[in-house]
This record gives structure tokens, sequence and C-alpha cells, in this order.
């Protein structure tokens, strides 16, 4: 077959050439210059925010330009502040030590919803689909849980339990984490609880009444005395517990909840001498390598190794103080640790195959917090008392940046949406 080329390509008569061209002309010139839309747009990705807690503020960064963006004010008090991300990395979630929660809009800069919910919260967390905003209050004690788009109330689950002398009372509520299946776990620091709560809700069930809806709570109880942090797993099967009032960790299955909560590491704690503690280590900081986790030992120069096969202590790691946070590098390659006062001027740097510090550092004057690049290549040191954000390379150790900022504490980056518990 031939085909006849000369109508497959035949040029356009010169009149709608002429069309084309002016229709094109006026297309561009409906439009803004490429480089002026291209520097109105910015991805959340590369974003993050660093609680100045003294001011009532956060400072929204860029994690790869490693600088500061804008500050955004009046968020109250920020003593115990801690933040997540919606699903889309635009939103940050502020929950302050006064009761008040936040909807920051960090493209913008602005503070789209604010509401004091409660006397005094102690952090939340965000539904697996992203849909509604938990927050876990000491004052009234229980967990509230509002729309993330408006936060509208949604639900309530006051911590109510019988005391010794059958009255009832209502705990401070802590450990308050997201899990699969679309459930928040929590703890009830003076009841001695784990309680799961289910946020699905059956097609065709009752609509909700007063603005809140029905949704099913499981409890654990007698777990241990006074759980005062805890942790889920980045796989979200393992909910643990740590307990102030005893030794040991209370550990819940969330894939066989009917096995019910079990001892795990019962020489976990102070131990026999009740030895002192300047700060309670974070559980959120402990770190899951493989069949390994590291976490603080409590009031001990130690990090401490267990095989999560069993939960048995396989290793000690002297370390230059009390441990507050052991945070690994997302390779899990290594753990930077920082302490308690007196000794919180410093952070080290642990190999986790060799086992051993490989490195110790100076940030500053009470070093509180610190947070990883998405994938690893730099670590964010916030040092409150020096008034500064110290920026390393984990891979030289090296100093790579420093950023002024009044009183920061916690770091958080946006990658975070897509993690289990954080």
């Amino acid at each position: 077959m031939t085909l006849k080329l000369d109508r497959i390509f035949r040029p356009r008569p010169r009149r709608l050439q002429a069309l084309v061209a002016a229709s094109s002309l006026a297309l561009l010139a409906a439009q803004p210059p490429a480089t002026a839309a291209a520097d109105e747009l910015r991805g959340t990705g590369d974003l993050g925010v660093v609680i100045e807690r003294a001011s009532g503020r956060v400072a929204v960064v860029d994690t790869s330009a490693r600088e500061v963006l804008e500050r955004i004010e009046g968020l109250g008090d920020l003593s115990h502040a801690s933040v997540k991300f919606a699903r889309d990395g635009r939103f940050a979630f502020i929950f302050g030590r006064d009761g008040g929660l936040s909807r920051v809009d960090l493209l913008s800069g602005e503070i789209t919803h604010r509401i004091i919910q409660s006397g005094n919260s102690i952090g939340g967390a965000i539904s697996q689909d992203g849909s509604l905003v938990a927050v876990a209050n000491y004052e009234p004690g229980g967990v509230r849980v509002f729309d993330s788009q408006t936060l509208e109330p949604v639900a309530e689950f006051p911590a109510l339990y019988e005391d010794k002398n059958g009255e009832e009372q209502r705990s401070r509520v802590v450990g308050l984490v997201d899990a699969p299946g679309n459930r928040f776990v929590y703890s009830l620091f003076d009841a001695g609880e784990i309680r799961v709560a289910d946020m699905n809700r059956e097609p065709g069930a009752a609509p909700p009444e007063n603005g809140k809806a029905a949704f099913d709570v499981t409890r654990f109880t007698d777990i241990g005395k006074k759980p005062y942090d805890a942790l889920i797993g980045p796989d979200g099967r393992y909910y643990i517990a740590g307990l102030f009032g005893e030794d040991g960790l209370a550990m819940l299955d969330l894939w066989h909840p009917e096995d019910g909560v079990k001892r795990i590491l019962p020489d976990y704690g102070r131990g026999e001498a009740r030895l002192p503690v300047y700060k309670m280590p974070h559980l959120e900081g402990w770190t899951m390598a493989g069949r390994q986790a590291f976490f603080p030992a409590v009031g001990r120069h130690e990090v401490l190794v267990a095989d999560t096969a069993d939960w048995s202590l396989a290793d000690r790691i002297a370390v230059h103080g009390q441990p507050i946070f052991v945070m690994s590098r997302p390779d899990k390659r290594q753990l930077w640790v920082n302490f308690a006062h007196p000794d919180n001027d410093v952070v080290q740097v642990i190999d986790t195959e060799k086992r051993e510090v490989v490195a110790t550092l100076s940030p500053g004057e009470a070093v509180l917090h610190m947070e990883f690049s998405p994938k690893g290549e730099q670590v964010w040191v916030s040092a409150r008392d020096s008034d500064r954000v110290t920026v390393y390379d984990t891979r030289t150790l090296e100093e790579i940046a420093r950023l002024e900022s009044e009183s920061p504490s916690g770091i958080f980056f946006t990658h975070r949406a897509h993690r289990i518990g954080l």
C-alpha cells in the first residue's frame, strides 16, 4: 500500500497558521511568566516546624535550604507542645499545654483554626485516614476528637474509672497514638489502664447526637502502676507503655488484643535502689532496628538493647548521662542520644552495629530534641538555652548550619505525616 505523505504532512494554510499564532500569543499574554508562577509554588515535603516555646510561636523551616521561612505567632502555652501533620503535609496541628489545638497552614503562614478544648493537654494524634485529630487531656482527663478540616467536635472519651474506694474518678491521659484500622490507643496514668478507641462507624449507623458520634472503646485494666508515656512500633502492631510506679513495661499486641496486656522487660525502671530520675525518658524516642530495640534506661547512664523476639535484655551501652531520646537515623545505622539535666549540653552518636559511642557533640545548652531529614543525611538539634538549632551532616558528623531560634524545643518535619505513631 502506498501512503500519500503529502496528505499526512501537508502544511497548514497560511491563514490557519496566522490564527494559531495569534491564539498562542493571546494565551501566553494571559499567563504569568513561568518563573513568576514557579516562584509562587512550593511543595510541603521539605518543610517542618520548630517550637519556640517561650514566645508561643513556631518557626516554619525549609530542610534543604536550612533556613527559617517565617514565624507564626499566637499559639499559646507551648511549654510541652507537640505537632502532627495532615496527610498532605500542608497543615500542622499544634497541641499546647494550655489545652489549645491550632491548625496552621505552612504555606500561607496562617492559623486557620484554633480552639481551647481543655484546661491542660499533653499531645495528640491524627487518624489513619487523616479525617480526625485527637487530643490527650490532663484536665479534664480524657480524649477529645475533632474533624481535622474544621476542628468541630466529633467524639469525647472521658477517662473515668473507679478508685480503690469505689468512687468514680477521672484520670489523666498519656501516650495517645494512632493505630491501623482507624483506631486511637492511649493510657490512663491514674487508673493503670490502656484503652483502644475504634473510630469506624458502620454504614447506616445512627446519626451523631449533639454533634458527637458514639464509638467503641475497649479497656485493658490492671496493666501496671502509673503508665507515664507510650509508643507504637513502626508497623503499628505493638503498643508499649512505660510504668512510673513500678518496673517493667506493658505491651498490647494490636493484632491479638484478645490476649490482653503482657509485661515485658520486668527489670526496666529505677530498680530496687530507686535511682533519682531528673526527667523521665520519652518512649517515642525508642528505636526499633530489625530484631533489636534501643531505648533509654531510667535513671541510669545507659542505653539498653532488647531482643524483640522475646523482649529479653541483650546489652547495655554506657553513655554520657541519663538519656531522654534515643532516636535512629532512618537507615537505623546510627542512634543520636540526648540527656537530662545537668548533662544536657551534649549529644552522643552510637553505631548500632558496634553498639558503642562513636562521637560526642556539643550543640549548645539544654538540648531538648532532635529530628532527622526524611532520608537521614542531616539531623537538626535544638538547644533551648543557647537559642539556636544546629544542623549536622550525619555522615561526617560536622556542623553544616546554625539557625537562631528563641528557646527552641520540639522539631517536627512533615514526613512524619506518613509514619504510624508520629
